[in-house]
């Protein structure tokens, strides 16, 4: 089974449409400079209302390792998401307390080795790089990866697949990389930080008609 996390929810809303939709995992983004940002009150307001076995999934971006944990026990994270440029040992503190999905930005020089520095992350979410103009932009830039390279390494990793992810080609990603998880922030967004339903329920379709194809 092909899990599903919606990135980027700012607003109750949006968190409830994509759980009743199937969502596993809703992403609340404390990247400060992402249009996608959320407060802490916000996110625990949406938090505390998710239907059972529903994950939150706090987004971070080079925050010190003590301010994750403590942000994150106070909300009742179920994982943190690591999306910046951390260390190893950032990733393994983070790690005592909770589980670390760290995000991986596959360019041209990308390779196995990335994944030896941080052997303590439960999962890996790759995306595409930043641009080289716009170098902070940590994610959210609708741009895809090479789902032939994300398809060798999710053979041997828990990958989440993420990057320019749409109705439109999440069921053919799905089937060629065969990942642990899909992930979508701005290919559901009729503007940055609210979902279009429409769009929202497209990709669900996608999703479950992926996963009657290769099952």
């Amino acid at each position: 089974m092909v899990r599903v996390k919606i990135c980027g929810i700012t607003n109750p809303a949006d968190a409830r449409l994509a759980t009743e939709l199937g969502a596993h995992a809703l992403g609340f983004n404390f990247y400060e400079k992402s249009p996608r940002v959320v407060s802490p009150a916000d996110a625990w307001e949406m938090r505390r209302k998710l239907a059972p076995f529903v994950s939150a999934i706090g987004i971070f971006v080079d925050w010190k390792p003590s301010v994750v944990t403590a942000l994150a026990t106070s909300l009742r994270l179920d994982a943190v998401q690591l999306h910046g440029d951390e260390c190893g040992h950032n990733v393994d503190d983070c790690s005592e307390r909770l589980p670390v999905i760290k995000a991986l930005h596959v360019g041209p020089e990308f390779s196995e080795k990335e994944f030896r520095r941080f052997r303590s992350a439960a999962a890996f979410l790759l995306d595409a790089a930043p641009d080289a103009d716009r170098p902070k932009q940590f994610g959210g830039t609708g741009k895809t990866i090479d789902w032939s390279l994300a398809r060798k390494f999710a053979t041997t990793h828990r990958i989440i697949l993420a990057g320019g992810l749409t109705p439109e080609n999440v069921a053919e990603a799905i089937c060629i990389v065969r990942p642990y998880a899909v992930d979508v922030a701005s290919g559901v967004e009729s503007r940055p930080g609210k979902k279009d339903p429409g769009k929202l329920r497209a990709f669900f379709i996608e999703v479950a008609r992926a996963q009657r194809d290769f099952s």
